[in-house]
């Protein structure tokens, strides 16, 4: 037995194709180093013949520390063509927020982060307008206002990415940022870019949303947080959830009513995340809620 300081629990996530023997072989190797199953989660697609698995393991009987265990994983997952990765349970990722006007998806994120319902780091808010910075600012946290104007977006574009490799940011979380990001950071960022759209996705994609339902009469609106890539509002989905409305429901009244979904939404999506509960295959995902 290892005397190295380790966390309590590591995360174990792997995706391969589907075959016999997948969760044996892992379970035997888990076993033989003394590692016992505080959650477990598997899922078969049957369509694409893949599988997904997510294991808590308890650390405290384990023979080997991360390193070794990673070392000795390694033929196992060759053999099965995984894709897997190992992550302690101590580690926080670094969540670097942008928001614009809007401050509903924002403070609701402050607020679960700062009563340690989010377990994260939060190094710095960036925001195209001034208005957030006193809010962010009483939590601690320090505030980049970076405009984008019309007629220079590139280069407030280069400036945000400056600011998210100065606080090594990992995850960029995008709390109603009312702009369209850019192909290099959608590319640089890939599946740790998550937005909130106000819509229940593939309804209404783009600007304006709330009017666009309003226009048509829906008898639901809803908010989906997803990851961001190059194609506007099409990135994998995460998390969904609706409310109802009626033909009593104004405009006003829809993103009234649609501001307490948006939040939930985006907040129970970025805990997936954090958690290693998502698993993206092409534009799908797994969620191990």
């Amino acid at each position: 037995m290892t005397t190295d300081n380790r966390p309590d629990s590591y995360t174990l996530v792997i995706s391969c194709p589907d075959r016999v023997g997948v969760v044996a072989a892992v379970s035997q190797f888990l076993a033989e180093r003394g590692g016992s199953l505080v959650e477990s989660n598997h899922h078969t697609d049957l369509e694409q013949n893949w599988f997904y698995m997510r294991n808590v393991i308890s650390a405290a009987g384990l023979s080997v520390n991360e390193e070794a265990f990673s070392d000795e994983f390694a033929p196992l997952a060759t053999e099965f063509a995984m894709e897997w990765q190992l992550r302690p349970s101590s580690r926080r990722e670094r969540v670097v927020i942008m928001a614009s006007h809007a401050s509903h998806c924002l403070s609701d994120i402050l607020h679960r982060w700062q009563s340690g319902d989010l377990a994260c780091d939060i190094p710095c808010v960036i925001s195209n307008h001034e208005n957030l910075r006193s809010m962010v600012e009483w939590h601690g946290i320090p505030f980049h206002h970076v405009p984008v104007p019309k007629e220079d977006k590139a280069a407030a574009f280069a400036e945000v990415e400056r600011i998210v490799e100065r606080h090594r940011g990992e995850t960029i979380v995008l709390a109603r940022y009312m702009q369209i990001i850019p192909p290099a950071l959608c590319e640089g960022y890939v599946g740790r870019l998550i937005n909130i759209h106000h819509s229940f996705l593939p309804s209404f994609i783009g600007a304006n949303p709330y009017q666009k339902a309003y226009d048509r009469g829906v008898k639901l609106i809803g908010a989906t947080c997803h990851y961001v890539t190059e194609d506007l509002d099409e990135g994998p989905i995460i998390e969904q959830d609706v409310i109802r409305v009626n033909h009593s429901c104004s405009k006003d009244d829809m993103v009234r009513l649609g501001r307490d979904v948006e939040q939930s939404v985006l907040s129970r999506g970025l805990r997936y995340h954090l958690e290693d509960r998502v698993i993206v295959r092409g534009n799908k995902t797994v969620v191990f809620s």
